[in-house]
């Protein structure tokens, strides 16, 4: 029989001891690693590929990017230390038909110039390889990574090795037969997986600087339509900073430049004498440059639209994002026609292949403000 309980007996007495809690699936996800650690370390590298951006362009606008004929990435990171090695290396510049056919006669200080621009190029991707796998491996050994970081984290790596391939490989386009530059289509692409890099670093470092269970919370919130609307411009975005990369590549900036029109006209001279006719999109200046405005057009139109969309949002710091993306859109169209009213001088195109790095970043940022609101007090003060 059970033993009779007084009434004046205290409840709490007769509870059972409460066992400790075990550390479960909640718990596990609870730990969110060295997020704020990893986020400075994503915006070192956010830092040195916006440089490297910058540098890569300077270097083709001072056709510096074939004076370095060898890819070597351990030893080319050795310059040339004495009279023989800068010999040797200005031998092998002019085997090629750059040399040949567009700067016989170059002296070897002219050759040391563009020379130093292609090594500090390379240079600065082994400096962004060697960033990245000093953090990656060493949040791994450490084990600072957040829950579900690390594929995402080693892709970053892949693609910058991949990026280094690329670079080789657009650079044995211009050793060989007749070329005075880079195939275009090629740099195209090298300049195309930079911003695809840049995008997915700037991305990273957004969802790092807001706690996890803040981001789940704040996507039942989403606005699915403005989502969508950036989605379109970074679609834009994307396929116009590919034909600025054709314009640069066959200097088709400095062919025609009055604007509104093309030499009096609306469309080009002699736009399709080019066999078989697909070549004229990657190597006719006047249609490479036509291109290149109207999408600049198109880009512009769509972000005015969105912006007008964005008008209804509830979030008073979404529809800032999207009041920044239309001011930059119209400021990077006008950049692109003063460019090309001055002939595309190398001070002004480089500011406007800079104008296109802030364009990407402002429209990933307003996409991230679309998909992840920050919930904002009826006077619009961030609650």
């Amino acid at each position: 029989m059970s033993k009779k309980r007084s009434i004046f007996e205290e409840v709490s007495e007769a509870q059972p001891k409460a066992q400790p809690v075990q550390p479960g699936v909640i718990d596990r996800a609870a730990r969110t690693g060295a997020r704020g650690a990893v986020r400075v370390w994503l915006m070192m590298l956010f830092g040195l590929v916006v440089i490297m951006i910058a540098v890569g362009g300077l270097t083709r606008l001072t056709d510096s990017g074939l004076s370095i004929t060898e890819w070597a990435p351990i030893a080319g990171a050795i310059p040339p230390l004495s009279a023989e090695d800068w010999a040797r290396e200005f031998d092998l510049y002019r085997a090629i038909p750059e040399y040949q056919l567009q700067n016989k006669g170059m002296t070897l200080a002219e050759f040391q110039f563009i020379y130093w621009w292609e090594w500090g190029h390379r240079q600065l991707g082994r400096v962004i390889g060697l960033v990245w796998a000093l953090g990656f491996f060493g949040f791994l050994v450490t084990r600072k990574i957040p829950p579900g970081w690390t594929g995402r984290l080693f892709v970053l790596g892949v693609l910058g090795g991949l990026q280094g391939a690329i670079g080789w490989w657009m650079v044995a386009s211009g050793l060989t037969g007749t070329m005075l530059d880079v195939a275009s289509y090629r740099l195209a692409t090298h300049l195309g997986l930079a911003f695809f890099i840049l995008g997915l670093i700037a991305w990273y470092i957004m969802v790092l600087g807001r706690p996890e269970r803040d981001l789940l919370q704040a996507r039942r919130s989403g606005e699915a339509g403005l989502v969508t609307g950036a989605n379109w411009l970074m679609g834009l975005a994307a396929v116009q900073i590919l034909l600025g990369a054709l314009v640069a590549g066959i200097d088709a900036g400095r062919t025609y430049t009055d604007w509104p029109l093309m030499a009096g006209g609306f469309l080009p001279l002699n736009m399709w004498e080019l066999e078989p006719i697909w070549r004229n999109f990657f190597e006719d200046p006047g249609l490479v440059q036509f291109n290149h405005r109207m999408v600049g057009y198109l880009l512009l139109l769509v972000g005015l639209y969105v912006w007008w969309r964005s008008r209804r949002s509830a979030h008073v710091t979404t529809k800032r994002a999207f009041d920044w993306v239309a001011v930059i859109l119209f400021g990077q169209m006008v950049l692109g026609i003063v460019t090309v009213l001055n002939a595309a001088p190398w001070t002004w195109a480089i500011a406007h292949q800079f104008g296109a790095v802030v364009t990407i970043c402002l429209i990933l940022r307003a996409r991230f403000r679309a998909r992840y609101p920050v919930a904002t007090s009826l006077r619009g003060a961030v609650a």
